[in-house]
């Protein structure tokens, strides 16, 4: 999505990824527990019925806890899956374990292909969303592929109440925004919860 990436982007995204993968797996593990305490406790969690998810990479927060208990709460999980030859596109398979994934696009587990349908099969009430960043006004900086704002800008996706999963430090006062850019409903980090006003 970003053809021209902004250069304050592209240094943003840069020092963000490394101050990822810099964090121990232990540090990753601590905070991603306390972010999926929080996103249980939002009344968007306890409402839903279909909840998007995602499987982590590269130190990303683990959503999978959130993903596994939605599945215990007796909930419809989808976990996303990069569409074969249709880069920045996104289709999602319902799964009812978190086993039943295998290596797709840049490492990431997804759902079979055979189980995947475009996103606009699906209504979930709660999608959560990976990034880079996220500010106070819900904007996120992902990883330039645009995959999550062509998701977000979706008629069926539009109504879900999406939630940016971050570490406290990913969150950050304003960040550059370009016109396709989607923000999310609220930002929870191992730290706090920032709900986004309407």
């Amino acid at each position: 999505m970003d053809k021209n990436p902004d250069p304050a982007k592209a240094g943003l995204r840069r020092d963000m990824r490394a101050r990822r993968d810099a964090l121990a797996a232990t540090d990753v593990a601590l905070a991603s527990q306390e972010v999926a305490a929080r996103v249980l406790a939002l009344p968007a969690y306890r409402a839903a019925r279909e909840v998007a998810a995602y499987l982590p990479v590269q130190n990303e927060v683990d959503a999978a806890l959130v993903a596994g208990q939605a599945l215990a709460d007796g909930k419809r999980l989808l976990l996303p899956r990069c569409r074969s030859q249709a880069p920045g596109l996104l289709d999602f398979g319902c799964v009812t374990c978190l086993s039943d994934v295998v290596p797709g696009r840049f490492g990431i587990l997804e759902p079979r292909e055979a189980v995947c349908r475009p996103p606009q099969a699906f209504a979930p009430d709660l999608i959560l969303v990976p990034g880079l960043a996220f500010d106070a006004q819900g904007r996120r900086l992902g990883f330039g592929g645009g995959y999550y704002d062509r998701l977000l800008a979706l008629p069926q996706i539009a109504r879900a109440f999406s939630v940016g999963l971050a570490f406290d430090f990913q969150l950050v006062a304003a960040l550059p925004a370009d016109p396709w850019d989607r923000p999310v409903n609220a930002v929870v980090t191992d730290r706090q919860t920032t709900l986004i006003p309407a």
